[in-house]
């Protein structure tokens, strides 16, 4: 039915490997191919993390300290209620009133006067993110 020749033929390619070596290289480009499809995706969105529940609606004084001492210790003092750049914030809460302006203390008012500034204090909204600044308000209250 088959030639001697023929079968020899046949073992001697696939004894050098023709056979073996076409599967590797059919193999090895499907791979190359596989890694160029994923190379050209688009990287994957980032995702915003959650906010944990320690960023509640009070802030935490902790961190707040944190932001205060990198943001704003170059204009106030938090230790004392002599003016820096801008006025000393020891007792804050308990004057009950803004040195610059007389208007009263509140969360709402530190909020509002950290986030957009005055003509001396530049607003921080485009700086801080909201926790941020709900955590240096309830630091400054705690001074």
């Amino acid at each position: 039915m088959f030639e001697r020749g023929f079968i020899t033929q046949r073992y001697r390619r696939f004894r050098r490997g023709g056979i073996v070596k076409r599967n590797y290289l059919i193999l090895g480009i499907a791979s190359l191919a596989v890694a160029g499809a994923l190379l050209a995706q688009d990287p994957p969105a980032k995702t915003t993390p959650k906010k944990s529940a320690s960023h509640g609606a009070a802030g935490s004084a902790a961190r707040g300290k944190e932001v205060f001492e990198k943001k704003c210790t170059m204009c106030h003092f938090a230790d004392s209620d002599a003016k820096k750049i801008g006025p000393g914030l020891k007792g804050i809460s308990k004057r009950g009133t803004f040195t610059v302006n007389g208007s009263k203390v509140t969360t709402e008012s530190l909020t509002t006067w950290i986030e957009n500034g005055d003509a001396q204090m530049p607003g921080m909204k485009d700086n801080l993110e909201p926790a941020q600044i709900k955590d240096v308000v309830a630091y400054v209250k705690t001074l």
